[in-house]
């Protein structure tokens, strides 16, 4: 059995589950509380469960955070919400040095179960300094872990194993697909995770693989109707779903079935998450490709405000098929 959920609902029932699950579970942020968060994705959880698991924190993203990390190092399972993962640079000795080493540095005795979440992307027209995509640079620190939902399912199902996890998940979610709809299953049919490190092919193809995150999964699925009505080229699309870890083995399968593939990637395309997974595939499947690799990233220029030329600078279905029938 399934429903048909908003992402943003999605998000909201896997975190009142968890809530529920375990009594260490807490949700920390700017206006999670009593205004029911930025984005509505905490909507009637304080009411529900009140001041001390549902927690309005201060404008201080270096403060809230280092409290949090503090808190997970003793048990408490803390959700941290983002009002824009932009805002990651004033708490980034926190979120790098505190974080992902502590584990390391105290030889495995101490864990930090918590989770980074909220919106990481461009498209809304608010200026070049509220629209950074940082999962290629969360997922460079070793003792991370980081993960783009691009459907409502797979929101639900990570969030919760990013919740159950015991090291720190940064959750990577786009406010243009909090009110994207989806099939998601009833809590009835059990617990729904969607494991970390486990890609997920939404579509089959055999002509070329378009290997996405995020958003981005959107416009190649669209990109490969296009191709399929219009061109006749059929093409698999890969979600990666976790960045890191990175599910090699499922980029390699598809490869190596289509000998094809275009790589479709918010982040700016240097160093971002797309660039790791160009040489993931050059390395351990140059033999099968029939063609150079291709990639579909936000053009390298900080946000452009204009929501016309954003919508161009950003991938985008056209620029994805345009790119496909480049190959050959």
């Amino acid at each position: 059995m399934s429903r048909t959920l908003t992402y943003r609902e999605a998000l909201r029932e896997g975190l009142d589950e968890e809530l529920a699950r375990d009594e260490n579970v807490v949700i920390l942020g700017e206006e999670v509380a009593q205004y029911n968060g930025a984005y509505k994705v905490t909507e009637g959880l304080w009411a529900k469960w009140g001041d001390k698991r549902i927690v309005d924190t201060p404008i201080s993203e270096a403060g809230f955070i280092g409290m949090g990390i503090g808190a997970s190092m003793l048990g408490v399972r803390p959700v941290m919400e983002l009002m824009f993962w932009s805002f990651h640079s004033v708490a980034f000795d926190q979120l790098v040095n505190n974080a992902a080493c502590v584990r390391y540095m105290s030889g495995g005795l101490i864990n930090v179960p918590i989770v980074m979440r909220g919106p990481a992307n461009g498209g809304t027209a608010v200026g070049a300094t509220h629209c950074h995509v940082p999962e290629a640079l969360f997922a460079s620190f070793p003792g991370l872990k980081v993960c783009a939902p691009a459907t409502p399912a797979d929101a639900k199902g990570l969030i919760k194993s990013a919740i159950r996890d015991n090291d720190p998940v940064y959750v990577m979610e786009n406010t243009l697909l909090y009110g994207t709809k989806g099939e998601v299953p009833d809590p009835s049919e059990g617990d729904h995770l969607v494991p970390l490190g486990k890609a997920d092919l939404k579509r089959e193809g055999g002509d070329v693989s378009l290997i996405a995150h995020g958003r981005s999964v959107l416009h190649a699925l669209e990109a490969a109707e296009t191709l399929q009505s219009e061109h006749g080229i059929s093409a698999d699309v890969l979600d990666l779903r976790s960045i890191r870890p990175l599910d090699v083995d499922a980029i390699l399968a598809t490869v190596r079935k289509t000998n094809r593939v275009v790589l479709v990637d918010e982040s700016k395309g240097f160093g971002g998450v797309s660039a790791m997974v160009s040489h993931v595939i050059q390395d351990e499947a140059f033999d099968w490709l029939d063609a150079p690799i291709k990639r579909v990233t936000t053009l390298d220029a900080p946000a452009i405000y204009s929501p016309h030329i954003e919508h161009e600078q950003l991938p985008n279905p056209k620029r994805i098929v345009d790119r496909v029938l480049t190959m050959g």
